[in-house]
């Protein structure tokens, strides 16, 4: 049934309860013309005078008899069943509600899910790109009713089909208490400075963690071993390791964390830049094996990643093959990540 098929004209004084399928348009000669009330609007006891006054005997409107549910309404309900923790409802208006982030997070957007909420009639829901931080109050989704009156039945299927999970979330972060092991003898023996460190402490305390020790060695497995082994004895819950990171045959970083006990992920990602990358876990520990791109660029592998494992996440070989889709950065003059393509695909 198609909504006019629903409309009916009645007399203003019949109409109380019914919800208008036009605007009323209020002029004044010489003075104003503004719209007295709004398409949607429901009318109202009080709103009969003020109608009669400018000469609306009659009105076209849809009533709403048992089985309908006006738009505010029943938006109002969709935008509640598609949200999950960590997402705000704004007000509805004119069938629409936004959706903005309670704290600042991981979204989360189950996208099979979204597909198959726009694929009913009368519904739509856009939203941000999965998997990129956002901001506490940043806007991140609409839901969209599009007819001013829905079938009842329409509406309970939307909440149906979320019932059990939600379309959109927003996971907060842990605090990780990072331990860092430096490589590379250049550093070790001072004959340059460490520029990995304050990267590293800057990148993770925008994440809300801290770097609690960095430990500098020089390229020799086991002394890296013994590093990775003090950091844990430390308390570090999140392990990285910078430096000799490429297939050189003094750059023995990966070598070393599989030594360290490291269960290896990859080693190695199809992302640019960010392809000597390494993931790996000590028990439930994560362990970085970072490559010197994540030092000079401002979006690599690391923006993609540590979010990720910080929102709980527990990475597989086929969740780093899947950021080939998008995992190519354009290197441009002024970088607006997450603001841009890059990391989207996946």
């Amino acid at each position: 049934m198609g909504t006019s098929d629903l409309m009916r004209e009645l007399p203003v004084q019949e109409a109380v309860g019914t919800v208008l399928c036009h605007d009323i348009t209020q002029i004044i000669p010489g003075q104003c013309k503004k719209a007295l009330f709004r398409k949607g609007h429901v009318v109202r006891p009080e709103d009969v005078e003020p109608l009669l006054s400018i000469g609306k005997e009659h009105l076209y409107v849809f009533d709403l008899t048992e089985g309908l549910v006006h738009e505010e309404e029943a938006v109002w309900r969709m935008a509640r069943a598609v949200s999950g923790p960590g997402v705000m409802l704004g007000p509805p208006g004119e069938g629409k509600v936004t959706l903005s982030a309670e704290w600042e997070g991981l979204l989360d957007v189950d996208t099979t899910l979204l597909r198959t909420f726009n694929g009913q009639d009368d519904m739509i829901m856009s939203t941000l790109h999965t998997r990129q931080m956002v901001k506490k109050g940043q806007n991140l989704a609409g839901v969209h009713i599009t007819p001013l009156i829905i079938e009842e039945a329409k509406v309970k299927r939307a909440e149906a089909l979320c019932a059990d999970r939600p379309i959109i979330r927003v996971r907060p972060l842990r605090h990780a208490r990072v331990g860092v092991v430096t490589t590379g003898s250049e550093v070790y023996k001072g004959r340059i400075k460490d520029g990995f460190g304050p990267v590293l402490r800057e990148k993770f305390a925008r994440l809300g963690s801290e770097v609690v020790r960095q430990i500098l060695v020089s390229d020799h497995e086991d002394m890296t071993v013994k590093a990775i082994e003090a950091l844990r004895a430390l308390g570090a819950d999140f392990l990285v390791v910078t430096g000799g990171m490429s297939v050189d045959p003094d750059d023995r970083t990966p070598a070393a964390i599989r030594k360290a006990g490291a269960d290896i992920v990859c080693y190695g990602a199809p992302v640019l830049p960010g392809a000597m990358f390494l993931l790996g876990y000590i028990g439930a520990t994560p362990i970085l094996g970072l490559p010197g791109c994540v030092m000079y660029y401002k979006s690599s592998i690391f923006d993609l990643v540590v979010p990720r494992l910080l929102a709980g996440d527990r990475l597989t070989r086929d969740d780093i093959a899947a950021m080939g889709h998008g995992g190519y950065c354009s290197a441009c003059a002024e970088c607006r990540f997450p603001l841009c393509p890059f990391g989207k695909g996946a």
